[in-house]
């Protein structure tokens, strides 16, 4: 059975390496910790479960950072995780399967991502990352902020699931940051960074500045598919705050360049038409997105509300200001079974309640 390295950058993490780090034990035969200046028990934590640790400034670059960490990983394969991620019981059941049957000839593995965890502990976003390699096979990582693996080689795809469960905010607007020092310094934007510095000017309240580089991003002929339809996902939610709600529209629309549409895109077109009270498109576009094909191994963000609970939920609405309570019911029903906690539920319910009298 081939053997693997965890490969970690950390700084600051006591508050979670722990439970990472407890998490994982068994999976990995070898783990290599790089601390990138950390003030507080980190490295006294991390000492409890390796004798690997290594010491190297932060220099505003995740990449440099982990290809440092990979360089220092002696099995056949690396593996990386973040401080706050976990892999849960059941996942490590599934890991440990899944890692009898390496014999040497993968060179990528990707599992899931998942994170924002909803009050029933499952997942709201998911998507596929490049989790485990080929040692000395030549990946190396790419980009100073959200770093990332070409894909290459012969990839394969577990069903292990990684959880990301932050704790506390992390550093406010550290990505922005990095990404506004390279375009002081003049460093060449490619497609990634361009798609990316524009969410982060989006989650960092500056929606006209954001639009603009996502438009670029778009306007471009290079770039991943999947970030495309990311990107007018994220420009839609830029011309919703500058309230120009025909263009938000238009930029849904423009997902359909590269492909069907995803239920995400459905769902954002369904509540614009809500918004109008134009409950029969609303409906259309719903529809849409129950029977649209989950993405899972295009690589792409999955919010997984879009593929089932917020279609149905939504429905409800449209059917029932259509004058159809029975199909309005009958959608409500589905919503029900998958989040019968949710206080749109509770409302719903007491409402179909009190017209059933």
């Amino acid at each position: 059975m081939a053997e693997i390295s965890l490969c970690m950058i950390v700084k600051n993490e006591e508050k979670v390496l722990g439970r990472c780090l407890e998490s994982v034990q068994g999976l990995a035969d070898e783990i290599v910790i790089v601390d990138t200046g950390s003030e507080d028990r980190t490295k006294e934590i991390a000492g409890q479960y390796t004798d690997l640790i290594y010491e190297i400034p932060w220099k505003d670059d995740f990449a440099w950072a982990r290809n440092f960490s990979f360089s220092k990983a002696g099995k056949e394969y690396c593996m990386w995780l973040d401080g706050d991620d976990v892999i849960s019981p059941d996942n490590r059941e599934k890991f440990l399967k899944e890692k009898a049957g390496l014999d040497g000839s993968e060179d990528m593995i990707m599992m899931k991502y998942g994170m924002d965890f909803g009050p029933d502990g499952q997942p709201a976003f998911v998507y596929y990352r490049e989790r485990i390699v080929k040692n000395h096979k030549g990946f190396v990582w790419k980009g100073r902020v959200h770093e990332a693996i070409e894909p290459g080689g012969k990839i394969v795809y577990w069903d292990t699931a990684v959880y990301h469960k932050k704790e506390g905010p992390g550093e406010p607007g550290r990505n922005l940051r990095i990404y506004e020092k390279m375009k002081a310094d003049g460093e060449p934007f490619g497609p990634r960074e361009l798609f990316y510095y524009g969410r982060e000017l989006l989650y960092n309240g500056r929606p006209q500045e954001g639009a603009a580089i996502l438009r670029t991003f778009l306007d471009r002929e290079d770039g991943w598919k999947e970030n495309k339809v990311e990107a007018c996902l994220n420009l839609a939610s830029c011309l919703e705050q500058l309230g120009k709600r025909q263009e938000e529209l238009q930029a849904l629309l423009r997902s359909l360049e590269w492909g069907t549409p995803r239920a995400e895109i459905c769902c954002g077109i369904g509540r614009w038409f809500m918004e109008k009270e134009d409950w029969k498109t609303a409906a259309f576009w719903y529809g849409q997105a129950l029977g649209a094909e989950r993405p899972d191994r295009h690589g792409g963000f999955v919010r997984e509300e879009c593929y089932r609970y917020l279609p149905e939920v939504q429905l409800c609405v449209c059917w029932d200001r259509m004058g159809e309570p029975e199909e309005a019911y009958r959608h409500h029903v589905k919503a029900r079974e998958i989040r019968p906690w949710a206080p749109e539920i509770k409302h719903n319910e007491a409402y179909f309640r009190g017209k059933r009298k």
